[in-house]
């Protein structure tokens, strides 16, 4: 997996943390410096660790359905990829707490990962060197969510459902091209 890859991988997956981000930028009055880079510690922190866990299951498993990996790849990004479109097109609106607690972060940063220990098991079976991919997902979405804390203050929520619509194609996307290549459909 190239360098390219991996960074729509990480955009894609950094997509629900960055949406929920927004959110969290909406909901304090007086934005500091410490609620994004808190934001983005909680939810960079878990999209590193998240594919970890994924990918060691993966690699326990891998020999079990090595001929269907690639299958499971696919199905398990567009699932993923599938959600999260569903989710921007969904019309109730959420409120979040403005505050920026463990007991406030720590579920919303294990919600916008789930996605991630998926992608890890994806990991596994494609052989990629998990630690500089973790690294760069969690550098990736770091850096979207301390953004996305500013923009929520900044713009409002009219950002979110494009975010989320964004990276759940992206996500489709990738799980197709998967299996495009391992079925030999291109090179």
């Amino acid at each position: 997996m190239g360098l390219l890859e991996l960074f729509i991988i990480a955009v894609g997956l950094s997509m629900d943390a960055f949406a929920v981000s927004i959110c969290k930028g909406l909901s304090v009055r007086t934005l500091r410096l410490r609620h994004a880079l808190v934001t983005g510690l909680y939810f960079g922190g878990f999209q590193m660790l998240m594919p970890l866990i994924g990918f060691a299951l993966g690699v326990r498993f891998q020999t079990l359905i090595t001929s269907v990996d690639h299958w499971i790849a696919f199905v398990l990004l567009a699932l993923i990829g599938g959600n999260m479109v569903r989710e921007s097109r969904a019309q109730e609106e959420e409120s979040l707490s403005d505050s920026f607690s463990f007991a406030t972060m720590l579920p919303l940063a294990v919600a916008t990962s789930i996605d991630a220990l998926a992608v890890g098991v994806t990991f596994a079976f494609l052989q990629v060197d998990i630690v500089s991919a973790v690294c760069f997902i969690g550098a990736t979405t770091f850096s979207l969510s301390c953004a996305g804390v500013k923009i929520g203050h900044v713009f409002g929520a009219k950002y979110k459902a494009r975010a989320e619509l964004f990276g759940g194609v992206v996500l489709i996307l990738m799980g197709l091209k998967i299996l495009l290549e391992h079925l030999g459909v291109l090179g």
